[in-house]
């Protein structure tokens, strides 16, 4: 038995080198080659002078004379054994000075436990370091570029864990199979990914080999005890996973946990939880875009390289007070938090964190999700709260001479944001709360010249009686600084809303006489695959291409842009009687080929048919 499980580590780890982008086939036979399996090793010289005989699962080649050995066991318990073992065939490679064995990893399981992984970098002294992203872990393989990295800088710490887009979807959609094969509730499917991953906070495993009963307590209590660390206790039964009531059901149900458990673990996500990618939002994106809850709300996940751009044409400083009064999941205050993290002191992060950061959520289930995504940014006391945006208001107020906020009830007398990021849930019947209200609400919070980035449907720029005597209230008490259309299958496939971004300043009526950032995104750097949008590495998409001018013109308060059909620089219209505050009424198209009609069309069809529904709902 042991002899076939260890066969399954061989392919397990061919396959998962494979998929992280390594060339598995022999060096020696082919030069692009950079996998050596355990009958191939002995064939390179250099490496046989100091194994002699002796012979480790894999290694590979990092650069020409730069190696990592690689030694698998067929049982968890048997990890360190085999860690321990990898190290000491890297002392054995190192003792010919021509070649260096700098990274070893043991595997440890079999293809029904799954399998546990402990790598480090073994230093000419003989110590080993562990490998770690921001002081965690990793717990899965190396990508080529990551290995390259720790041995061209001699560390064990690496510089950057970018999860592959297409892996991390890759490995959510597998997750739901996992979920839905379990018969868990599709609604469900995000909470109990956040208890997971809390549960994985902690650097020791739960009992795998426990009762489903005594399993799932554990995971419970892990989380739980996460959340008290947090201050967010009240949050834990909304993540509380439950067993089914049949036993062959309550078998079935942890060994989906478990499954789960070790996905996670060997795309690093504990690590990975804490760089620059909202990790845990695009898994959230893959789980609720098949629930039916979001739904009927109108909640739909910003895409990140949204949230990113929000934060960056705003240059969220760590000295602003960042609201979000619709956070969902928590995407726009991930991106601020992150944004400023690249562009501040460690203390300047920890002031902006733990005062500056202010979100609210009204469903219970979606708020404890951003409770869990902020908790792995190191900070689970930020001022997220589970209410009715309409029901609080800020305040400001100064904490041990920071400048904070406060929620309150009664009205606010001093109003302390200086940047807003919202997207409002679309109002899917008209008797709903329209998404203008929710702006509004938003900038009765806002400190005069803070600014506002909001998106909403088109319609709401352009149609509708209330919508219109909005749009002219809005402008005799703010200045519109940009609109942005933005491509009309962004939301695909939770929703196929044509939408617009609305940068706005607080207090200052507009001057009719000043240009306003007119721009049309039609490609943001993303392409519509079956039930997904993916990176197009084919291009950077003109969000890249725009932030720079758009920033400029906010800093310089009304730079010239001119680039025909895509971005200007013009006034309002004040001749427009139905105020039209949309791109297509402003920019100057260059002539359009037979292709960009029809899509324009399609466009105008779809949001036809978004319209009728509303109205007929």
């Amino acid at each position: 038995m042991a002899r076939i499980s260890e066969f399954t580590s061989y392919t397990f780890i061919r396959n998962e080198l494979k998929n992280l982008g390594w060339n598995i086939k022999n060096p020696n036979r082919d030069p692009l080659g950079e996998v050596y399996t355990q009958q191939e090793c002995l064939d390179n010289p250099e490496i046989q002078i100091g194994l002699g005989r002796t012979k480790p699962e894999y290694v590979i080649k990092v650069r020409e004379d730069v190696f990592w050995v690689i030694e698998a066991k067929p049982k968890h318990s048997d990890l360190d054994t085999a860690f321990e073992e990898a190290k000491d065939y890297a002392i054995s490679i190192n003792t010919n000075p021509g070649v260096n064995a700098f990274i070893i990893s043991g595997v440890a399981g079999n293809e029904e436990d799954e399998y546990l992984i402990k790598t480090a970098v073994i230093h000419s002294t003989g110590r080993t370091e562990r490998v770690t992203y921001n002081g965690k872990n990793i717990t899965g393989l190396l990508s080529p570029s990551q290995a390259r990295d720790l041995v061209d800088n001699s560390t064990g710490k690496l510089n950057d864990l970018k999860v592959n887009e297409v892996q991390l979807l890759k490995i959510a959609e597998e997750i739901n199979e996992v979920f839905h094969g379990a018969s868990i509730n599709k609604d469900a499917r995000a909470t109990v990914i956040s208890a997971i991953l809390l549960s994985m906070v902690s650097d020791t495993l739960p009992n795998l080999n426990a009762s489903p009963e005594v399993f799932i307590r554990d995971i419970n209590n892990r989380a739980e005890d996460v959340l008290i660390a947090h201050s967010k206790r009240e949050f834990a039964q909304q993540i509380e996973l439950q067993l089914p009531h049949e036993e062959s059901a309550k078998a079935k149900y942890k060994s989906a946990i478990v499954k789960v458990f070790f996905k996670l673990r060997k795309i690093n996500i504990k690590a990975a939880m804490d760089s620059n990618d909202d990790i845990l939002g695009k898994f959230y994106e893959v789980f609720l875009k098949y629930g039916n809850g979001a739904k009927d709300i109108g909640i739909v996940l910003t895409p990140r390289h949204i949230t990113q751009f929000a934060c960056e044409v705003l240059d969220i400083q760590s000295t602003d007070v960042v609201y979000d009064p619709t956070c969902g999941t928590g995407g726009f205050l991930v991106a601020a938090y992150d944004y400023v993290r690249k562009n501040s002191t460690s203390q300047q992060l920890e002031m902006f964190k733990k005062h500056r950061i202010f979100g609210v959520e009204q469903q219970t289930n979606v708020a404890t999700l951003a409770i869990v995504n902020m908790i792995f940014r190191g900070d689970g006391k930020n001022h997220i709260i589970n209410e009715d945006c309409f029901a609080i208001k800020l305040n400001r107020k100064v904490r041990n001479g920071e400048l904070s906020a406060e929620y309150v009830r009664e009205a606010n007398e001093r109003p302390p944001v200086n940047k807003v990021l919202m997207n409002p849930p679309f109002a899917l019947k008209q008797d709903a709360e329209q998404e203008y209200v929710f702006v509004n609400h938003a900038l009765e919070q806002t400190v005069e010249g803070g600014l506002l980035f909001a998106i909403v449907p088109i319609s709401v720029m352009y149609s509708g009686s209330n919508e219109l005597i909005w749009r002219k209230k809005l402008l005799e008490d703010n200045t519109l600084v940009s609109v942005i259309n933005l491509p009309s299958d962004l939301f695909y496939p939770s929703a196929s809303t044509e939408t617009v971004a609305i940068i706005l300043k607080k207090g200052i009526p507009h001057d009719m006489d000043k240009n306003v950032f007119w721009m049309k995104i039609t490609d943001d750097g993303y392409k519509k695959l079956k039930r997904k949008r993916l990176p197009n590495s084919a291009t950077n998409g003109e969000l890249q291409e725009f932030k720079t001018l758009l920033n400029n013109f906010i800093i310089d308060d009304g730079n010239d842009v001119q680039i025909l059909g895509r971005a200007q620089t013009k006034p309002i219209n004040e001749k427009d009687t139905q105020f039209e505050l949309i791109p297509q009424a402003y920019l100057e198209n260059e002539p359009l080929e037979n292709a960009a009609i029809i899509k324009e069309m399609k466009n105008v069809y779809q949001e036809i048919i978004f319209q009728n529904i509303r109205e007929e709902s």
